[in-house]
């Protein structure tokens, strides 16, 4: 391992999003609007939760929680590419890109662990409705949320260290939009076998468990709405939850086919395409998502507007 004071590449270059030149421009404008459309949609649901009286409850919270981390998952990488697009050189700095890495890492983490906390939360709420306010207490959704940023704190820490303190002495040009784990792994200067098995490792751990605690918590849902007796019971059950399912298979659909497919089926340009689907599509749809399905959210924006 050498320390980031001797590494010899101090400028990261970003190759174009697409090898067409005559397209930039229409990637441009189409990134950005949906960029603008994540921020307002994001933005609308952060103020119908803190300020309507209706929305002041655990599903709410972690929704807020939810929307906030979208914003700031979105900010990490977005902002940066739209530059790259006017800009003849396409780069960042190594600090600069180590910081992405860190904050991108940092909230993608967090979103895994909260989606689990929604999810447990729908659980409780559905499996166990008489005992759902003594356990899904304000004190148990603090805890929950602050588990969450703790362990994308700690992971990401952890993991942009083990990065940067690699060796980087030849190419610095990334075939990517961001900084991100496998494309800088890449261009390391040492064998990194190794590095790529703890990568897959971290990724196991702490995109696997929470999914896993999802899969176990909607399990014992839809046990649970089986044994209603009426149909439109079970009807207005699950729609309490639809929403939050899915945004879960969005975000884990895209992120796992990025990060955990097998090598042979990896490409560059594939691989910039469900990037681009899990850092700016998943976070659009999502407040659409919850206002198009969700009945109080949508009566919420009304009063709002």
């Amino acid at each position: 391992m050498t320390s980031w004071n001797h590494t010899v590449v101090t400028y990261f270059e970003f190759l174009p999003f697409s090898s067409i030149p005559e397209i930039q421009g229409s990637l441009f404008c189409l990134v950005l609007l949906m960029y603008l459309s994540t921020l307002v949609g994001n933005i609308l649901i952060i103020m119908i939760t803190m300020t309507d009286a209706a929305l002041q409850s655990p599903m709410y919270f972690f929704l807020k929680n939810l929307s906030f981390l979208e914003i700031g998952y979105t900010t990490s990488t977005i902002p940066k590419m739209l530059v790259n697009f006017l800009t003849k050189r396409k780069g960042i700095s190594f600090l600069g890109c180590a910081t992405q890495m860190y904050a991108f890492s940092l909230l993608g983490i967090t979103e895994c662990c909260l989606l689990a906390a929604m999810a447990y939360d729908r659980y409780v709420a559905i499996c166990h409705p008489l005992r759902y306010t003594t356990v899904m207490s304000w004190n148990t959704c603090f805890l929950l949320s602050a588990i969450s940023w703790l362990t994308g704190v700690l992971v990401a820490l952890e993991q942009t260290t083990f990065i940067f303190t690699l060796p980087y002495c030849g190419p610095n040009r990334i075939n990517h939009f961001f900084c991100d784990l496998l494309p800088l792994l890449k261009l390391a200067c040492v064998d990194t076998y190794k590095n790529e098995i703890i990568t897959y490792i971290i990724a196991v751990l702490c995109v696997m468990v929470p999914f896993l605690l999802i899969v176990v918590s909607y399990v014992r849902i839809l046990h649970t709405i089986l044994k209603m007796p009426s149909a439109g019971g079970k009807r207005k059950t699950f729609s309490t939850c639809s929403s939050h399912l899915f945004v879960v298979t969005l975000f884990y659909g895209s992120g796992i086919v990025t990060y955990l497919r097998p090598k042979a089926f990896y490409s560059s340009s594939s691989n910039k395409l469900l990037s681009l689907s899990y850092t700016l599509m998943s976070p659009m749809m999502n407040p659409l998502i919850y206002s198009l399905r969700n009945k109080e959210v949508k009566q919420a924006l009304k009063r709002l507007i």
